[in-house]
């Protein structure tokens, strides 16, 4: 018999939508943790459990996945280009498959947000050479100045665009049920959104048409390879993360999202971070499924959570820190069992300890 509280809770129900269909209305939002090889970029041996205590998740989304030699952030992150790398992200899909989960695959290219000694020596690149200023980044030598990056070539920005479709048909080779692209974050394709990061003369900068132009070429190269069924897009409007300035967060995501509309994509997957109020202003434009995600400086909690699925400003939301430490996340929710609190060491880096320890709480279903 299904309880009461199950019943009650919008996060509990499925959600149904082209080839998405989730039991629940829970994901797990894409979350950097470090642990692959740095020379190789394989992911750890302990991911495919990693994901699989977590599988009870109405859909998983993997760490960002470094789909270009000059799209790595930092240590420790994976890639999707070689075929080691296909073959252990294979081990961990099929994981996730048995199960009972569902897996996409988060693929990106950070752009100025990485270091020479992450590129072996190369200069990051960038819509423009406007360098981070506030803050160091963290590297295998430790906390590092950033440099200032290169402006992308029109010749680059095309050999972008094709490695983000190249990771697309590995990714569905590699057994996910689908990729997101990751334009969000101050990474490479909100720095071409945003006014501050674009000082592009060329099609790629000024207007905002020009600005939106190589997510879109991205979006459409994705969805030629592997089917627009199977992609996502995450944003991040009016997000001051890693020194992003976007002086008309409105009037560019609005032109972005209508742009995206009629494709007919997985789903868009907005994190509303800043004073631009993107959940309801989005949500009427966007017909189809939209994930939510808070990026604050405490993780969202459950009843907080459930009320954007009721209120219709979005469809699922995505929880990151909290299934960190919690990697039964939904039954929690569904059971009433007190959360862990999110985790405050062995987020980034290292091994078994603070990836897989985390035990399932006592009495939760699943």
């Amino acid at each position: 018999m299904t309880s009461p509280t199950t019943t009650a809770n919008p996060l509990l129900t499925p959600h149904r939508r082209g080839l998405l269909d989730l039991p629940n209305r829970i994901a797990m939002a894409p979350m950097t943790r470090g642990r692959a090889d740095d020379t190789t970029g394989v992911p750890s041996e302990h991911a495919a459990a990693y994901y699989t205590q977590r599988a009870g998740a109405g859909l998983l989304i993997t760490e960002g996945i470094s789909i270009h030699p000059l799209g790595k952030s930092g240590p420790g992150i994976p890639g999707l280009r070689t075929d080691e790398q296909v073959a252990r992200r294979r081990e961990i899909t099929t994981a996730v498959h048995d199960a009972g989960g569902r897996i996409f695959a988060q693929l990106w290219h950070v752009g100025r947000m990485t270091h020479p000694v992450t590129l072996d020596g190369t200069t990051p690149t960038a819509p423009s050479a406007v360098p981070i200023t506030e803050a160091p980044i963290f590297t295998r030598d430790g906390l590092l100045p950033h440099v200032t990056p290169r402006a992308l070539t029109l010749a680059e920005i095309e050999e972008v665009v094709a490695a983000f479709a190249r990771g697309a048909r590995r990714a569905i080779e590699a057994g996910f049920d689908g990729i997101e692209i990751h334009g969000a974050n101050g990474y490479l394709f909100q720095q071409f959104l945003a006014e501050n990061t674009n000082l592009r003369t060329d099609r790629y900068g000024g207007s905002r048409e020009n600005r939106l132009r190589i997510v879109l070429e991205v979006v459409a190269a994705v969805t030629a390879e592997i089917g627009a069924d199977r992609v996502g897009l995450r944003v991040s409007p009016d997000n001051p993360e890693n020194q992003i300035r976007e002086a008309d967060a409105r009037g560019t995501y609005r032109a972005l999202v209508d742009a995206l509309e009629p494709l007919g994509l997985a789903y868009l997957h907005v994190l509303e971070r800043g004073d631009y109020a993107a959940l309801a202003d989005l949500r009427p434009r966007w017909s189809g499924t939209l994930i939510a995600n808070h990026n604050g400086p405490t993780p969202v909690d459950p009843a907080t959570a459930e009320r954007l699925p009721a209120a219709e400003l979005a469809d699922v939301v995505a929880f990151g820190r909290l299934f960190i430490s919690n990697p039964d996340l939904p039954a929690r929710i569904a059971e009433g069992l007190p959360l862990a609190p999110p985790p405050v060491a062995d987020v980034y880096g290292g091994g078994a300890r603070g990836y897989v320890d985390y035990p399932a709480a006592s009495g939760a279903a699943g």
